[in-house]
């Protein structure tokens, strides 16, 4: 049997192995179990043949970017609701329409091979369910499509609080956020400026065939006009080159780290800035990165031997440096703290599933506990950068403004540069623009 058409075993039966199963198996994950896209994804994608990753790729990300758009025309199609132990077949559902409105497959091919996942699978008797609803879509296209854009959330495709929350913080933009997170992001890559200069590598693309254009605020960045993989990047493997969004790169120049200085990364997963600050200034005296989770300190381990990063890595809670902090003060202090993802749901669309409005009481309190108990561990006239991937000013230039008022040896430095927009305290990018993510930063003075 050929590849294309190997089985794998599958609860009580088997199925055939091709992009649609495998996409399926992602959504399951993300939709019902709760996994991350980027945990899952990864390991479904490594069942497939490499030339049905793309399809199986395009699927699983195009499903969860309009989710909320797509739920709601299967709600408008179902009688009654599925129950919850058939969350694999809502997920199916999704994929039919998903590649019935947002790709170029024929139609009778988008639902027959979208039925033969259900037929080849141990709930095959809902295969004839399935291909209804998803012909009835066909003959309703023009009035559903109607019906669910008069909502909001299925208009824009993101959860009713979200849009919610940016029309409160953003009157004006809002619109252009939801846009923006809608839309497949460039892939940007950070050139190693220890192996050679950008001019360099970007000769070193061209001569390969791959056309790419400096990103705007840093004499590092590259945007490429098409995703490459990264095992066909010149240099990747040997540290030349990392993927890193142009928002996040402006983090090591930021932080300004000085020949001699100890520093600290205190959220450092999955360790590109960490690497960052050591390219930009390899004579730093430490660099210490702390990371909570072992599995993901293992990443910052492996970007740090793949560009040859001198990081001392430290499995640790950053709010309770007691258990790990060797009484030395730091010269600077990179807080990148866990919070909502709201300006990268572009990049991480399962956003739209896993986060829930309940999550951003949560997140405000643990950024508020890690910038005090960080606070003490820096030297007077250190710096601390405080960063997040939120729009959310609560999470931002309002979490800053509460940690002023409660310090009375900390002040803001003024952000200088040609990117984002000038908050109270800290600089906001928004998603989309000049092409980066949405950021926040803010560098915080001691004394």
């Amino acid at each position: 049997m050929s590849d294309r058409n190997r089985r794998t075993g599958s609860g009580t039966g088997s199925r055939v192995l091709n992009a649609r199963t495998v996409a399926g198996d992602v959504l399951v994950d993300v939709c019902c179990r709760r996994r991350s896209l980027a945990a899952a994804l990864p390991f479904h994608l490594a069942r497939l043949r490499e030339d049905e990753r793309a399809l199986a790729q395009e699927l699983s990300y195009g499903v969860l970017r309009w989710y909320p758009r797509l739920q709601g025309i299967v709600e408008r199609l179902l009688k009654r609701p599925l129950k919850s132990r058939d969350c694999d077949i809502q997920c199916l559902l999704l994929l039919g329409l998903y590649q019935l409105i947002y790709m170029r497959i024929p139609p009778h091919a988008a639902v027959s091979e979208t039925v033969n996942v259900v037929k080849r699978s141990d709930k095959s008797w809902l295969q004839g369910m399935v291909n209804g609803v998803l012909r009835n879509f066909l003959r309703r296209q023009n009035a559903l499509l109607e019906a669910v854009d008069r909502h909001e959330a299925g208009r824009y495709a993101h959860p009713q609080w979200i849009i919610a929350r940016l029309k409160s913080a953003w009157p004006d933009e809002w619109r252009n956020i939801l846009h923006a997170n809608n839309q497949r992001p460039p892939m940007i890559l950070r050139v190693n400026g220890r192996r050679q200069t950008r001019t360099e590598y970007l000769a070193r693309l061209a001569g390969v065939g791959y056309s790419a254009r400096p990103f705007l605020h840093n004499s590092v960045g590259v945007i490429l006009d098409r995703p490459v993989d990264t095992a066909l990047l010149p240099g990747f493997a040997r540290g030349a080159v990392s993927v890193q969004d142009g928002a996040a790169q402006l983090a090591a120049e930021l932080l300004d780290a000085q020949a001699g200085h100890r520093v600290l990364d205190a959220c450092a997963a999955p360790g590109g800035k960490a690497c960052h600050i050591f390219e930009r200034q390899p004579a730093l005296g430490e660099l210490l990165a702390v990371e909570i989770d072992g599995e993901r300190l293992e990443r910052v381990r492996e970007n740090a031997r793949r560009t040859a990063a001198q990081l001392t890595l430290i499995q640790g809670d950053a709010a309770a440096p007691a258990a790990w902090w060797d009484g030395q003060p730091f010269d600077r202090i990179l807080l990148d703290a866990p919070c909502s993802a709201s300006g990268v749901i572009r990049r991480n669309p399962d956003i739209k599933i896993l986060r829930q409005c309940d999550d951003i009481g949560a997140l405000i309190r643990l950024q508020s506990s890690l910038l005090q108990a960080l606070w003490p561990l820096l030297k007077t006239g250190g710096m601390l950068l405080y960063a997040t991937c939120s729009v959310f000013p609560e999470e931002n230039a309002m979490q800053v403004d509460n940690f002023l008022a409660s310090q009375q040896d900390a002040r803001t430095v003024p952000l200088m540069g040609e990117w984002g927009r000038d908050m109270a305290a800290g600089r906001q990018i928004l998603p989309g623009e000049d092409e980066m993510d949405g950021f926040y930063y803010a560098c915080i003075r001691k004394g």
